[in-house]
């Protein structure tokens, strides 16, 4: 077993996790997100009751770990793009330093991924889940209105062909250097549907060893749109499930969450803002 709630289905239900909410900032924009702080009524990425201050993880931690000693890994997966944020790597660093059994997971859409590679492995990261929503910048443009980079926005096709670029090539770097690697991938009804077993595909040729479909919850943009049935679901995860195992029990957690993915979150998720 891996001892990780969100990679391994056995251990979804012994073994707890805590995600640092201390990544605020996001470098590209996705039509179907909507980012909240302050809101404690929603359970999906990207909702955090509060922003964690890096200096504080320490106190955090340790409270959290007091409450809930069944937790074994500590990830940061928002509330925007953990690597687009220098708050994610001084967290780590200070979990990694106080906390040195625990296991560090982190969760990015990998527009950075590759640059940033070696100072993940340098603080020993264990996990990671990439968002590649999209096998092709035609797709991809339809859900990323743009994408952030050291030259300036890029939108449209040129935008996510540079993301799916840097997508790729971080996978596959992440794997050599020994990560274990997930994709997350939102099914998207009549936009990206069509392209679950080619992201399959070319995440596990990068060096994937997991995929976890998730469905969209309609919101930005795409608030309009609907969610995918559960037959389209078990459609999309079987075409897939070619190339990729899948990841069948995803909670869609809150960027704060605490607990047990399989049992259900602790109100200690509301806390962060207290340390």
């Amino acid at each position: 077993m891996l001892r990780h709630p969100c990679f391994d289905e056995k251990a979804h239900r012994l073994v707890g996790r805590v995600h640092l909410p201390v990544a605020p900032a996001c470098n590209i924009k996705c039509a179907y997100c909507e980012r909240e702080i302050g809101c404690v009524h929603e359970s999906r990425p990207g909702v955090t009751k509060s922003i964690l201050r890096p200096e504080h993880v320490k106190d955090y931690l340790s409270y959290v770990l007091t409450n809930e000693p069944r937790i074994e890994v500590v990830g940061i997966a928002g509330p925007g793009d953990a690597l687009a944020n220098e708050e994610t790597f001084f967290a780590l660093s200070e979990v990694r330093r106080h906390f040195p059994e625990i296991k560090i997971c982190l969760a990015t859409n990998g527009l950075t991924l590759p640059e940033n590679i070696e100072r993940l492995t340098a603080l020993g990261l264990d996990f990671l889940s990439v968002t590649v929503n999209a096998a092709t910048p035609e797709t991809g443009a339809k859900l990323v209105k743009f994408v952030k980079t050291k030259e300036g926005r890029l939108q449209g096709e040129e935008g996510t062909r540079f993301l799916l670029e840097k997508q790729l090539e971080g996978i596959a770097l992440a794997s050599e250097a020994g990560i274990r690697v997930k994709v997350n991938t939102v099914l998207v009804p009549g936009i990206n549907d069509h392209e679950m077993a080619a992201i399959a595909q070319l995440a596990g040729n990068a060096g994937a060893s997991l995929m976890n479909i998730i469905p969209l919850i309609p919101l930005g943009e795409f608030s309009g749109l609907r969610p995918p049935s559960k037959k389209e679901m078990a459609r999309a995860r079987s075409v897939a499930g070619r190339f990729l195992p899948q990841f069948l029990s995803c909670k869609r957690c809150r960027a704060d969450a605490v607990g047990i993915p399989g049992l259900g979150d602790m109100t200690l998720s509301c806390l962060a803002g207290n340390f």
